[in-house]
Protein backbone atom coordinates (compact mmCIF):
# COMPACT_ATOMS: atom_id res chain seq x y z
CA UNK A 1 0.00 0.00 0.00
CA UNK A 2 1.05 3.42 -0.75
CA UNK A 3 0.30 6.87 0.65
CA UNK A 4 0.00 9.79 -1.31
CA UNK A 5 0.12 13.08 -0.19
CA UNK A 6 -0.05 16.92 -1.61
CA UNK A 7 0.96 19.66 0.72
CA UNK A 8 -0.60 22.86 1.16
CA UNK A 9 -2.54 25.18 3.61
CA UNK A 10 -6.51 24.40 3.80
CA UNK A 11 -8.84 27.28 3.33
CA UNK A 12 -10.26 29.12 0.83
CA UNK A 13 -8.17 32.32 1.07
CA UNK A 14 -4.61 29.75 0.34
CA UNK A 15 -6.33 28.17 -3.28
CA UNK A 16 -4.68 28.52 -6.06
CA UNK A 17 -1.41 30.06 -4.21
CA UNK A 18 1.80 28.66 -5.21
CA UNK A 19 2.68 27.07 -1.30
CA UNK A 20 -0.74 24.60 -2.20
CA UNK A 21 0.79 23.68 -5.56
CA UNK A 22 1.21 19.68 -3.54
CA UNK A 23 -2.79 20.28 -3.19
CA UNK A 24 -3.06 20.94 -6.94
CA UNK A 25 -0.83 17.85 -7.98
CA UNK A 26 -2.83 15.69 -5.73
CA UNK A 27 -6.22 16.69 -6.88
CA UNK A 28 -5.25 15.82 -10.38
CA UNK A 29 -4.07 12.71 -9.43
CA UNK A 30 -7.40 12.16 -7.72
CA UNK A 31 -9.29 13.48 -11.15
CA UNK A 32 -6.99 10.82 -12.98
CA UNK A 33 -8.36 8.12 -10.44
CA UNK A 34 -11.66 8.83 -10.51
CA UNK A 35 -11.20 9.41 -6.41
CA UNK A 36 -13.14 11.89 -4.00
CA UNK A 37 -10.82 13.44 -1.65
CA UNK A 38 -13.61 14.25 0.76
CA UNK A 39 -13.14 11.96 3.57
CA UNK A 40 -12.06 13.62 6.93
CA UNK A 41 -9.62 11.60 8.93
CA UNK A 42 -5.68 11.02 10.26
CA UNK A 43 -6.28 15.13 10.24
CA UNK A 44 -6.98 15.01 6.53
CA UNK A 45 -8.85 14.92 3.47
CA UNK A 46 -8.95 10.84 2.10
CA UNK A 47 -9.38 9.32 -0.65
CA UNK A 48 -9.03 5.68 -1.51
CA UNK A 49 -7.94 4.52 -4.90
CA UNK A 50 -5.92 1.84 -6.86
CA UNK A 51 -2.85 2.42 -8.90
CA UNK A 52 -1.98 -0.83 -11.13
CA UNK A 53 -3.29 -3.09 -8.70
CA UNK A 54 -1.73 -1.21 -6.08
CA UNK A 55 -3.88 -0.07 -2.93
CA UNK A 56 -2.90 3.74 -2.60
CA UNK A 57 -4.63 6.65 0.24
CA UNK A 58 -4.41 10.01 -1.43
CA UNK A 59 -4.27 12.77 1.37
CA UNK A 60 -4.44 16.79 1.66
CA UNK A 61 -3.38 17.33 5.04
CA UNK A 62 -5.60 20.04 6.75
CA UNK A 63 -3.31 20.91 9.34
CA UNK A 64 -1.45 23.83 8.11
CA UNK A 65 1.80 23.37 6.02
CA UNK A 66 3.93 23.41 9.08
CA UNK A 67 2.77 20.65 10.95
CA UNK A 68 2.44 18.43 7.73
CA UNK A 69 4.18 15.32 9.69
CA UNK A 70 1.32 15.34 12.07
CA UNK A 71 -1.11 13.69 9.73
CA UNK A 72 1.74 11.94 7.46
CA UNK A 73 2.48 9.96 10.39
CA UNK A 74 -1.08 8.92 11.88
CA UNK A 75 -1.88 7.55 8.48
CA UNK A 76 1.44 5.90 8.41
CA UNK A 77 0.77 4.46 11.96
CA UNK A 78 -3.10 3.06 10.96
CA UNK A 79 -2.21 1.27 7.89
CA UNK A 80 1.27 0.25 8.90
CA UNK A 81 3.16 1.65 5.58
CA UNK A 82 6.42 1.94 5.55
CA UNK A 83 8.66 5.54 4.63
CA UNK A 84 9.79 4.62 0.98
CA UNK A 85 5.98 3.81 0.42
CA UNK A 86 4.83 7.35 1.25
CA UNK A 87 4.87 9.91 -1.94
CA UNK A 88 4.92 13.42 -1.06
CA UNK A 89 3.86 16.36 -2.97
CA UNK A 90 5.36 19.89 -2.92
CA UNK A 91 6.06 23.16 -4.12
CA UNK A 92 9.62 24.27 -4.89
CA UNK A 93 10.79 27.85 -5.41
CA UNK A 94 14.36 26.23 -7.04
CA UNK A 95 12.36 24.83 -9.73
CA UNK A 96 11.05 26.93 -12.88
CA UNK A 97 7.13 27.23 -12.56
CA UNK A 98 5.82 23.91 -14.44
CA UNK A 99 9.04 22.09 -13.70
CA UNK A 100 9.21 18.85 -11.81
CA UNK A 101 11.89 16.50 -9.69
CA UNK A 102 11.27 13.34 -8.88
CA UNK A 103 13.26 12.16 -6.03
CA UNK A 104 13.98 8.85 -4.04
CA UNK A 105 14.83 10.80 -0.44
CA UNK A 106 16.27 13.92 0.17
CA UNK A 107 16.70 16.50 2.98
CA UNK A 108 13.27 18.94 3.44
CA UNK A 109 15.54 22.04 1.38
CA UNK A 110 14.45 24.53 3.86
CA UNK A 111 10.32 23.47 2.86
CA UNK A 112 8.83 23.37 6.55
CA UNK A 113 6.31 21.15 5.60
CA UNK A 114 8.68 18.42 4.59
CA UNK A 115 11.12 19.75 7.74
CA UNK A 116 7.75 18.58 9.95
CA UNK A 117 7.17 15.17 7.59
CA UNK A 118 10.57 14.08 8.25
CA UNK A 119 10.42 14.84 12.36
CA UNK A 120 7.72 13.04 12.52
CA UNK A 121 8.65 9.75 10.50
CA UNK A 122 12.19 9.94 12.14
CA UNK A 123 13.48 9.52 8.44
CA UNK A 124 13.95 11.17 5.22
CA UNK A 125 14.23 8.11 3.40
CA UNK A 126 11.02 8.30 1.61
CA UNK A 127 9.81 9.65 -2.17
CA UNK A 128 8.71 12.91 -3.16
CA UNK A 129 7.70 15.08 -6.25
CA UNK A 130 8.93 18.41 -6.34
CA UNK A 131 6.18 21.04 -8.35
CA UNK A 132 8.19 23.70 -9.68
CA UNK A 133 6.45 27.33 -8.63
CA UNK A 134 9.42 30.16 -9.55
CA UNK A 135 12.03 31.89 -7.94
CA UNK A 136 11.54 34.66 -5.87
CA UNK A 137 11.53 38.11 -7.08
CA UNK A 138 14.39 40.40 -4.91
CA UNK A 139 11.61 42.74 -3.99
CA UNK A 140 9.16 40.88 -2.78
CA UNK A 141 9.05 38.88 0.73
CA UNK A 142 9.38 35.22 0.58
CA UNK A 143 6.29 34.76 2.86
CA UNK A 144 4.00 37.00 0.65
CA UNK A 145 5.91 35.20 -2.41
CA UNK A 146 4.63 31.82 -1.76
CA UNK A 147 1.03 32.60 -0.11
CA UNK A 148 0.53 34.40 -3.65
CA UNK A 149 -1.40 33.51 -6.56
CA UNK A 150 -0.25 32.48 -9.51
CA UNK A 151 -0.64 34.70 -13.05
CA UNK A 152 -3.22 33.60 -15.33
CA UNK A 153 0.36 32.18 -17.48
CA UNK A 154 1.68 30.59 -14.74
CA UNK A 155 -1.90 28.73 -13.55
CA UNK A 156 -1.57 27.09 -17.23
CA UNK A 157 1.85 25.90 -16.60
CA UNK A 158 0.87 24.45 -12.66
CA UNK A 159 -2.46 22.69 -14.02
CA UNK A 160 -0.41 21.12 -17.00
CA UNK A 161 2.46 20.10 -14.50
CA UNK A 162 0.15 18.87 -11.56
CA UNK A 163 -1.50 16.47 -14.57
CA UNK A 164 2.28 15.37 -14.98
CA UNK A 165 2.71 14.79 -11.34
CA UNK A 166 0.27 13.10 -11.14
CA UNK A 167 1.28 10.46 -13.95
CA UNK A 168 4.90 10.46 -12.28
CA UNK A 169 3.03 9.39 -8.95
CA UNK A 170 1.49 6.25 -10.88
CA UNK A 171 4.50 5.53 -13.15
CA UNK A 172 6.47 5.64 -9.30
CA UNK A 173 4.11 3.53 -8.07
CA UNK A 174 3.60 0.80 -10.99
CA UNK A 175 7.29 0.90 -12.01
CA UNK A 176 9.33 2.43 -9.53
CA UNK A 177 10.71 5.48 -8.72
CA UNK A 178 13.84 5.14 -10.42
CA UNK A 179 12.16 5.05 -13.89
CA UNK A 180 9.38 8.12 -12.59
CA UNK A 181 13.20 9.93 -12.57
CA UNK A 182 14.47 9.46 -15.60
CA UNK A 183 10.73 10.06 -16.96
CA UNK A 184 9.62 13.35 -15.78
CA UNK A 185 12.56 15.59 -14.07
CA UNK A 186 13.62 18.20 -15.16
CA UNK A 187 16.54 19.33 -17.20
CA UNK A 188 17.60 22.20 -15.81
CA UNK A 189 17.31 22.88 -11.52
CA UNK A 190 18.05 25.98 -10.33
CA UNK A 191 20.27 26.27 -6.79
CA UNK A 192 18.71 29.14 -4.57
CA UNK A 193 17.08 29.68 -1.40
CA UNK A 194 14.91 27.69 1.03
CA UNK A 195 11.63 27.89 1.53
CA UNK A 196 10.40 29.26 4.82
CA UNK A 197 7.14 30.34 6.08
CA UNK A 198 5.29 31.75 9.40
CA UNK A 199 3.80 28.47 11.19
CA UNK A 200 0.34 29.86 11.02
CA UNK A 201 0.15 29.89 6.98
CA UNK A 202 3.21 27.39 7.13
Amino acid sequence: MYIIAGLGNPGKEYENTRHNAGFMALDALADRLGADVSERKHKALCAKAVIGGERALLMKPQTFMNSSGESIRAAADFYKVEPEHILIFYDDINLEPGQLRVRAKGSAGGHNGMKSIIAHLGTQEFPRIRVGVGEKPKEIDLVHYVLGHFSQGERALMEEAAREAAGAACELVTDGVAQAMNHHNAKKEKSGSSLETPKQAG
